[in-house]
């Protein structure tokens, strides 16, 4: 009888036991529900200085978004001395300057309080740490969009370049350049990271808005720092170009140039006056032509069209090109490219012409003296006078022999007129005999002459005699062939019917 009595009550503990349990574990579940039910920020949290415990986290993440918006609105001074060796001041907010704020550690976990499970939650809230940092950025490239390279400009100026002068007795001497300040980024950009501000932690309000550097809510200022640009070209790298005196010189007359004439030699010598050419490189007339005639434009004046002065736009500029010509052989510099006229002209001796017709001739020269050369023309006193700086040995010079090898007869050109009468003929324009002309580069070495190179063998057509008739059996003057025609000298002329 005892010993059943026994196994009841071992069941009995065992019932309480369980129930135990049972209710224990629905206290603690119940207290969990209770910990993690509200949607709040645990008390004694702090973001930045900023107290947010037990806030709602919507309120706490506005709280947090309106102390990062009072930040931004917050102004940095930006110190610095102008080009007029001024001190000036420049102030932006420093949202404007590129700063940012932001906690995103902290909006990551509060957002945890309220995800997953009771557990997870619990677990969370538990491990929720009391201080948050409030992180701070910079972006340059929002600074760069106030401070620009023109507003550089326009408070720092610009470097100026050194220059070249050529003396009137062909000296060449120098004016320095100058140098510009630009703002060295790279310590401007750490000057202002150490200025950027944040919430003060264990400070009053008065001691927090005395601060300029970092971690303080006042007003930052900043001297940008500047470094010395210097200008693209000084006296050293014109100097290295190896411009030491002048190596050649040529001019030809313009007194019998009219006013048309006059200012198109002009126009495409100011477009050759100052021109540097690199070690090998081409000196191309065309593109010289081009230029000139966009810059300048060019006038009325005789061109060269089938054998013939006639009437056009542009004349005079081969005047410039056979200048140029005549230096260059003189230098010593090779040619690529040059015809002469198909008309003797007046200037220069046959031979020594360089003749243009656009798209069709052109004058291109190379420069093999080994160092940069510079070429000036001016018109003066009614002359055009092309000058080469270069360097070459001084016991080297150029000496230009030219020889006519054969005259070539005056062919007769026939031309109908009906009112002659019967068997007679007249003489409506003298020709002229054409030529055939070499040209040769003797080369002195102190004054002896080492060695005699042909540069070219011209042929002037003769001009022909232009006879009028009275026509054939058929009444028509005899057939003729007619020499192709190429505008020379111009750049547009008259238009002829056959």
């Amino acid at each position: 009888m005892r010993k059943k009595e026994y196994r009841l009550s071992v069941a009995h503990f065992l019932v309480i036991g369980v129930l135990t349990v049972l209710l224990t574990a629905s206290f603690i579940y119940g207290g969990l529900l209770l910990y993690t039910s509200g949607n709040t920020v645990p008390s004694g949290t702090v973001v930045g200085g900023l107290e947010v415990g037990g806030l709602a986290a919507e309120e706490a993440l506005d709280k947090l978004d309106d102390m990062i918006a009072e930040l931004r609105k917050r102004n940095i001074r930006f110190s610095f001395r102008n080009a007029e060796n001024k001190d000036t001041e420049l102030t932006l907010t420093w949202e404007e300057a590129g700063a940012a704020w932001d906690a995103p550690d902290f909006r990551s976990e509060v957002l945890s309080l309220s995800a997953g499970n009771v557990w997870e939650r619990a677990k969370a809230r538990k491990n929720f740490a009391k201080t948050w940092r409030l992180h701070a950025s910079f972006h340059p490239s929002m600074l760069k969009k106030t401070l620009t390279p023109k507003w550089e400009k326009d408070h720092f100026g610009s470097p100026v370049n050194a220059v070249r002068l050529i003396a009137a007795d062909d000296s060449i001497r120098y004016l320095p350049g100058k140098s510009a300040q630009r703002i060295d980024w790279e310590s401007l950009v750490m000057l202002i990271q150490a200025a950027i501000p944040g919430p003060s932690s264990g400070r009053s309000g008065d001691e927090a808005n005395k601060g300029s550097g970092g971690g303080h809510l006042g007003a930052a200022q900043v001297e940008i720092p500047l470094a010395p640009v210097q200008p693209a070209v000084t006296v050293e790298s014109l100097k290295r170009e190896g411009i030491r005196r002048k190596i050649a010189e040529f001019s030809t007359g313009l007194q019998t140039s009219g006013e048309g004439r006059l200012h198109n030699v002009e126009a495409a010598a100011r477009s050759i006056d100052g021109m540097v050419l690199p070690p090998g490189g081409i000196f191309d007339y065309a593109k010289v032509v081009e230029a000139a005639e966009q810059s300048y434009g060019f006038r009325e004046a005789p061109v060269i069209f089938g054998g013939k002065l006639v009437p056009g736009v542009g004349g005079g500029i081969c005047q410039v090109s056979s200048t140029l010509y005549n230096a260059a052989i003189r230098a010593g510099l090779d040619i690529v490219e040059r015809r002469n006229h198909s008309l003797p002209v007046s200037y220069v001796p046959l031979g020594q012409d360089a003749t243009f017709a656009q798209g069709y001739i052109n004058f291109r020269f190379q420069n093999t003296s080994g160092q940069h050369l510079l070429i000036t023309a001016q018109v003066k006193e009614e002359q055009l006078i092309v000058k080469l700086f270069g360097d070459m040995p001084d016991s080297v010079t150029y000496d230009i022999e030219s020889r006519t090898t054969d005259i070539l007869a005056v062919p007769d050109k026939y031309v109908a007129n009906p009112g002659l009468s019967a068997g007679s003929r007249e003489v409506v324009l003298q020709g002229k005999p054409g030529y055939i002309v070499e040209t040769y580069r003797i080369k002195y070495i102190d004054g002896k002459a080492t060695a005699k190179t042909r540069l070219s063998r011209d042929t002037y057509p003769a001009q022909p005699n232009v006879i009028a008739v009275p026509g054939g059996a058929d009444g028509k003057a005899p057939a003729q062939q007619d020499t192709p025609r190429v505008l020379e000298d111009g750049v547009n002329g008259p238009k002829f019917s056959r």
